[in-house]
């Protein structure tokens, strides 16, 4: 078993393209890699250079191993998963020069603004509502596949669609599509990542670690914050902190023989800039023991 640990924007405080609240990307580079980092998602299509020799050059001098790219749109809509198909196209194409980046990270929208909190989709969905959904993703899965050899892995996400440990393992019984196990959105609903790795761990070839801060959750629900006011306030925090028991969770990694990445991807969007590396450090620094003790190679 192997598991490699890696980064992502996100944990920079990086959700948009541009914007003039995130970390210049250079940054994020150099911190990751100071971090100790091997591995890195693509984030945001247009943060990180998307000209194939300039990223290749920043990534190899930093010694960073390209994983996944990320879509993030409306799947209940057929009109958006065409859109997403097309990026996914245009991605392809820096995607496919990185053998190491194998996956596709699929990530449905929420159905709350991310800003004012208010509803912009109904939370549920009906019979016919879920098979479109599904088909939607199949949709993009299998376009991955058949065209480029991409696996597509499911990402479940805080008010969104497929939040619940309901939710995701109906997804798994009605979609053939594999799994983007995200700890800290999987405790963000009461679920247990530990337990649900061991259940279905042959469906998860992908991870996203994190915690979630459950007393920040009951701020949120009793003031009514937005998600994007939740991760402001540290809702998603480091993983040697919050719910998650992650000395178990490595421990389910162990018996199962996991090999594959593990993506340190905490939500911090804005951070200030002097935020991430010493939470990014103290991540790695944690994980890494964890895993040492466990004798687990990374």
């Amino acid at each position: 078993m192997n598991v490699k640990l890696g980064s992502a924007p996100d944990s920079w405080g990086v959700w948009f393209p541009e914007n003039e609240k995130q970390t210049p990307w250079e940054r994020c580079l150099d911190e990751m890699e100071k971090a100790g980092y091997k591995g890195i998602e693509l984030g945001p299509w247009g943060y990180l250079p998307n000209e194939y020799s300039k990223l290749k050059e920043e990534l190899e001098k930093r010694d960073l191993t390209l994983t996944a790219t990320t879509l993030v749109g409306d799947l209940t809509s057929n009109e958006k998963t065409d859109e997403l198909i097309a990026l996914l196209d245009e991605m392809s194409e820096l995607q496919l020069k990185f053998s190491s980046a194998q996956y596709v990270v699929l990530i449905d929208d929420c159905y709350t603004d991310l800003f004012t909190g208010e509803f912009v989709r109904s939370p549920e969905l009906n019979e016919q509502e879920w098979a479109q959904f599904v088909s939607n993703v199949d949709k993009i899965k299998n376009h991955a596949k058949s065209q480029y050899g991409l696996e597509v892995v499911f990402h479940p996400h805080a008010q969104s669609h497929i939040e619940t440990e309901e939710q995701i393992e109906r997804l798994l019984r009605d979609s053939n599509v594999n799994l983007c196990l995200d700890t800290g959105h999987h405790a963000y609903t009461d679920g247990d990542a530990v337990a649900f790795m061991k259940k279905h761990h042959a469906r998860i070839p992908y991870l996203h670690l994190k915690s979630c801060d459950l007393e920040v959750r009951k701020r949120m629900q009793e003031e009514g914050w937005s998600f994007a006011k939740a991760v402001s306030e540290d809702i998603m925090c480091e993983p040697a902190k919050g719910v998650v028991d992650m000395e178990a969770f490595v421990q389910v990694l162990k018996d199962i023989k996991f090999n594959g990445w593990a993506i340190v991807e905490q939500d911090m969007y804005p951070a200030p800039f002097d935020k991430p590396y010493p939470i990014a450090k103290r991540t790695y620094d944690y994980l890494e023991t964890l895993l040492r003790k466990e004798q687990v190679k990374i």
